[in-house]
């Protein structure tokens, strides 16, 4: 949407669009614009009851992303809508629909007992005492359409010059939250690629080559067996569904337990549990120890419904080992990848190798069991490629990590 001159003249004129041109774009995210502009219209005598922004959005889960400020409510009210919604009959009967089909406007008179309903929303409005409805298109660089609708209570409704007034205001507020939702968006790539922490550091500027810190953490390698040969004889969807269902199994645990997956490798996974001093050390081995048993139970739930529809079964190792590890930017130029080094990482990758040998799912250092009492038991010194002295290997007692399935059969069936 464009502005003529005179909507330039108006604007000048107007303190919301001072507001929008001066001090919206210091504010931290869509929610705190969205609600400083409602507040802005009601103290100039608008009179707006509620204020909805939708924007579509960047995310593997969420498509677009509503924002609600309503006079008898407190804080904004967000509301993500996963991917498929364009189908859903939500939408179809929305008049969102009809903005992003490129209607300049809708909108509805719905205070009399006869005002038009022909969308769900509109009900709900009139319940609320709402008398009339309009929704604008919000339009970003590229054509891209999202959607900002006003309602009010007041008897009489909307004026014509009220509506003008916030069609004059969109190009502003677009250009706003053009640049709120740009930064959400980078800000939910990097998580989702790089991973919180690792996100974070990279927006706060760690983005030299060679740029990195040393910190301890417990850390944490899992793969799976038979990958290679399972690949060969599955179609590539099954391949890659088989795999996200694994790695569901031992990310959630993960996140849930405070650890940061850094990397997927394959079919393998890189995480860690950062340690924050020496008297953290303890909090962070159970901490991955109690995630590594979750994924392993996690996994052997997966494998019962994959074993009744008649898929193959997943069977993988996690290694577990502590100790400190270089953190931050390594690769080309031009092409950059932030992770963990370390002869930290190198022991885990190593001693994950074992537990396919050994037919154990899960297996740690004794730098890792020393902190976890009896949960983790040796089970003898063996030697691990590329390290010259033998190791002490701890594991689980046996039949507690069982993931075919077997022990967790058990397990549900005694609850």
């Amino acid at each position: 949407m464009s502005a003529t001159p005179a909507t330039l003249e108006r604007l000048c004129t107007d303190p919301v669009a001072r507001w929008l041109l001066f001090e919206a774009r210091d504010l931290a995210q869509s929610r705190d614009v969205l609600g400083g502009l409602a507040k802005s219209l009601v103290a100039t005598g608008f009179p707006l009851y509620r204020l909805f922004f939708t924007v579509r959005t960047l995310h593997p889960q969420v498509l677009s992303i509503g924002l609600l400020w309503r006079r008898d409510g407190g804080e904004i009210t967000e509301t993500p809508r996963a991917h498929g919604i364009l189908q859903q009959d939500i939408y179809l009967r929305s008049p969102i629909r009809l903005i992003h089909q490129g209607a300049a406007e809708v909108r509805r008179r719905i205070g009399a007992a006869d005002g038009p309903l022909d969308f769900p929303i509109l009900a709900d409005l009139r319940r609320d005492g709402c008398t009339d409805y309009v929704i604008l298109p919000l339009t970003f660089s590229g054509n891209r359409i999202n959607a900002v609708s006003a309602a009010t209570d007041r008897p009489s409704g909307f004026t014509a010059a009220e509506i003008e007034r916030l069609k004059s205001l969109m190009p502003l507020l677009g250009h706003v939250l053009e640049i709120k939702e740009t930064e959400r968006i980078g800000a939910t790539l990097l998580d989702t690629y790089l991973g919180h922490d690792a996100g974070r550091r990279v927006l706060g500027g760690l983005i030299r080559r060679g740029e990195a810190i040393t910190l301890a953490a417990a850390v944490w390698y899992c793969d799976l067996r038979n990958f290679t040969a399972t690949t060969e004889r599955l179609p590539r969807d099954e391949v890659i569904a088989m795999l996200n269902d694994y790695f569901e199994c031992m990310v959630g645990p993960i996140h849930a337990h405070g650890g940061q997956v850094l990397k997927f490798i394959g079919d393998a996974l890189l995480a860690i549990f950062p340690i924050a001093d020496d008297l953290d050390r303890d909090r962070a081995c159970l901490a991955a120890l109690a995630a590594a048993e979750q994924a392993l139970a996690d996994l052997a739930r997966l494998n019962l419904r994959r074993g009744a529809a008649g898929k193959t079964m997943l069977q993988g190792g996690i290694a577990l080992h502590t100790g400190p590890v270089s953190y931050g930017n390594i690769g080309a130029p031009d092409r950059l990848d932030f992770t963990v080094i370390g002869a930290a990482v190198n022991f885990v990758t190593r001693l994950e190798r074992l537990c396919g040998e050994l037919g154990r799912p899960l297996l740690a250092s004794a730098r890792f069991a020393s902190p976890c009492g009896s949960r983790l038991r040796p089970i003898g010194r063996h030697r691990l490629r590329g390290i010259e002295a033998e190791q002490e290997v701890f594991a689980l007692p046996a039949g507690e990590a069982d993931c075919d399935g077997k022990a967790e059969v058990i397990r549900v069936a005694e609850h």
